[in-house]
Order: structure tokens, then C-alpha cells, then sequence
């Protein structure tokens, strides 16, 4: 086990967060890496052929929406021909007719290799030979024994039902399932048919490696068990863990990895101020869930009943974590490791030991010796 080798992918909006986990060295040796995400690659790429005044041809597979999306309107709204493939074309709706009505043609594999001069873009949030090259750059084998992902999905929602209640009411089953942070965790066959992109993710890690174990962890609780690793964070009775992503804002009241009441909502929706009140108010159990929801977020869950007690401290993690600098809040910016922006990627090492049993050992000893 001491050869043994986990890469942790955390896919985000703004950047994809890499760890290459060696449990024989001290995890501050570990090789990282903060690169653009699948999304701002596939953005630029989209804009790159409309400066150029060329047709879009997209292809791959399911990922992460957001930059890319924005920038096929644009590409559309400048008159320009777009064409998907029908997997590349469920990154921007698992509705493939509205797909359509945004103006993009749905062509078949065939037909996309045959549009001569356009400009071609794969989709897919998960690109191991990019990944590879950079590491094979600096001397570091690339082989790894397991792989562990993590991206945020909405999942496939039923024709007129929000996306957003959709992805909330994902959150809520699995805690009622087991009310923990590492329910989250799931093996390739156990994720439900709906999650369309954590699918592709992982279909994408097997189909490139056919040999490494491939374990998913949703976005959000990977990074708040990356910041239950911070001795201070950790080492409270009770926590509030605020996870500002470049998209979206996650919030746990937790006792451990015990959930007692979370809130989702979108980063860019909220001023500080709002931030600091809808946190405040959900560690008072006080928040209501529809004015989450009415205010362009997912909204609130309560996981355990009747009165909770009072976070110890409000731990902040993730890019945007300076909206709530010097707030009412007094929050504690989690370093788990010593590297706030690899909070997901240490959170997925957790997940991994939870569904590879035989790796636990080894990630355990080495994580708490960090």
C-alpha cells in the first residue's frame, strides 16, 4: 500500500483542483495543481472560433456548464452556426430540444467529423492525458491506482420541474438516506441514473483509465470535509462550514460530518451582506426555505429537529471566500493541509477511504500524521 498512488480531481467553475496523493510522502510534498476548469477551457476555445467567424463544432461529452454556455450564446447571438453531438449537446440542457431552440443544430458523430472548416471543441470535464503530459513534464509517473472525482450536478430534471429544487431535492435524499458528509460518496454503480454529468465524469476516468478505481464525491461536501481536516475546524464540537465557490455557496451547521441543517444558494447572487445573514440564520435554525429558493438559490434543508446548538465556529472555504472578510461572521478561513484551494481534493481523499476500504488504512495515517 505504501506504492500506492490517488489522483482527486475537485471540478469547479473557475478552476479544476489536482492532487496527486502519494501516502508515503508528507502531504505537503504531494503534487497539486490549480488549473482553468473544463468549463473556462471550453469557454475560450468557443470564443476563439467566433472571434475567428467560424461554425462550432462540439463534441465529447456531458460536463459542466456556466463559462461555456454563456459563450455559445454568444457564439449564436453573433449569427454563427453551432452544431453538437447529442452527449456534448446534454452539457447545456438534458432537454435536447431546447438545445435546439438555442439554435444549435444536433448532428450525429458522422456528421460532426464531416464539418469541414469549422472549429472543433471537445467537451468533457475530465481530461486525463492533459493532466498526464503536465505531470510527465516534470518527471512524476502518471499511473495512478485510484481516482477520485467531484464536480456539482444539477441532475437530469423532469420536463417543467426547476433544475434548481431538482439538484436540492438530490441533497435532501441522500441525507435522509444516512445523515453524513461521506453518503455523499458513491462507486460508479451506485450513482442514480439522474446525475447525467457525475456520470459522464466518471464514465470519462474508466474510459481513459481502465485499470484505477473511480470514486465520486459531490463538490460541495468535499469541500467541507477538506475543511474538517483544519485542527480547528475539526476539533470543534459543533461547526458552520461556508464553502464560496465561483458558482455556488454551500453552507453546513454540522457536528462533524453529522449534518444538522445546510443552505445552497449561487455565489454571484449574493452581496456580503446577504451571505452573512442567511449563514447567520441558518445556524440559528431560522432560515426559510423559500426565501432561499425565491432568491435565485436551491434552497434549505433541516436535517435534524428541534432546537441545535450554536456553531463553535464558522469556518470559510473555497475562491470566494474574501466576500465575507472582516464580516460579522468572524470567520475562520480553513487551511486543512495548509492549502485552502485542495480543501475538495483532501475531502475526496475521505471519500475515497470510505468506499475503498483498503486504501483507508494508509489515507487515514497520513492525513492525520499532516
Amino acid at each position: 500500500m505504501a506504492t500506492m498512488k490517488i489522483l482527486a480531481i475537485d471540478m469547479g467553475t473557475g478552476t479544476q483542483d489536482i492532487l496527486l496523493f502519494d501516502p508515503a510522502l508528507p502531504v505537503e510534498n504531494n503534487v497539486k495543481l490549480v488549473m482553468p476548469s473544463a468549463t473556462q477551457i471550453a469557454a475560450g476555445r468557443i470564443r476563439a472560433a467566433t472571434a475567428e467567424r467560424r461554425a462550432g463544432v462540439l463534441t465529447g461529452g456531458n460536463q459542466g456548464g456556466g463559462p461555456c454556455s454563456w459563450a455559445l450564446e454568444d457564439h449564436l447571438g453573433a449569427g454563427l452556426a453551432a452544431y453538437a453531438t447529442p452527449d456534448a449537446a446534454a452539457t447545456f440542457d438534458d432537454d435536447l430540444e431546447a438545445v435546439e431552440r438555442m439554435g444549435v443544430r444536433i448532428v450525429s458523430e458522422d456528421e460532426a467529423a464531416r464539418a469541414n472548416g469549422a472549429a472543433r471543441v471537445t467537451l468533457q470535464d475530465l481530461d486525463l492525458d492533459a493532466i498526464r503530459a503536465a505531470l510527465r513534464a516534470f518527471d512524476v509517473p502518471a499511473r495512478f491506482d485510484g481516482i477520485a472525482v467531484a464536480c456539482l450536478d444539477h441532475g437530469a430534471s423532469p420536463p417543467g420541474y426547476s433544475d434548481r429544487l431538482f439538484r436540492f431535492d438530490h441533497l435532501r435524499r441522500v441525507v435522509g438516506e444516512r445523515n453524513d458528509l461521506r453518503a455523499f460518496a458513491m462507486l460508479p454503480d451506485e450513482l442514480p441514473a439522474y446525475l447525467t454529468r457525475a456520470r459522464a465524469m466518471v464514465e470519462s476516468a474508466r474510459r481513459q483509465d481502465g485499470e484505477a478505481d473511480v470514486v465520486f464525491l459531490d463538490t460541495g461536501p468535499a469541500a467541507a470535509l477538506g475543511a474538517l481536516q483544519d485542527p480547528r475546524v475539526g476539533e470543534a464540537g459543533v461547526q458552520g462550514v461556508l464553502n464560496l465557490g465561483n458558482m455556488h455557496a454551500l453552507a453546513f451547521h454540522l457536528e462533524g460530518t453529522r449534518i444538522i441543517s445546510l443552505y445552497e444558494h449561487h455565489t454571484g447572487e449574493m452581496a456580503p451582506e446577504r451571505i452573512v445573514d442567511y449563514t447567520a440564520r441558518l445556524m440559528a435554525g431560522v432560515l426559510p426555505h423559500e426565501e432561499v429558493f425565491e432568491t435565485k438559490g436551491h434552497g434549505v434543508f433541516y436535517a435534524s429537529r428541534g432546537a441545535a446548538a450554536a456553531p463553535e465556529i464558522i469556518a470559510v472555504t473555497g475562491p470566494q471566500r474574501g466576500k465575507v472578510r472582516g464580516t460579522a461572521l468572524h470567520p475562520y478561513f480553513a487551511t486543512p493541509h495548509g492549502d485552502m484551494m485542495i480543501s475538495g481534493c483532501f475531502g475526496l481523499l475521505v471519500a475515497y477511504a470510505e468506499k475503498r476500504p483498503e486504501a483507508r488504512d494508509a489515507i487515514e495515517s497520513a492525513l492525520g500524521a499532516a
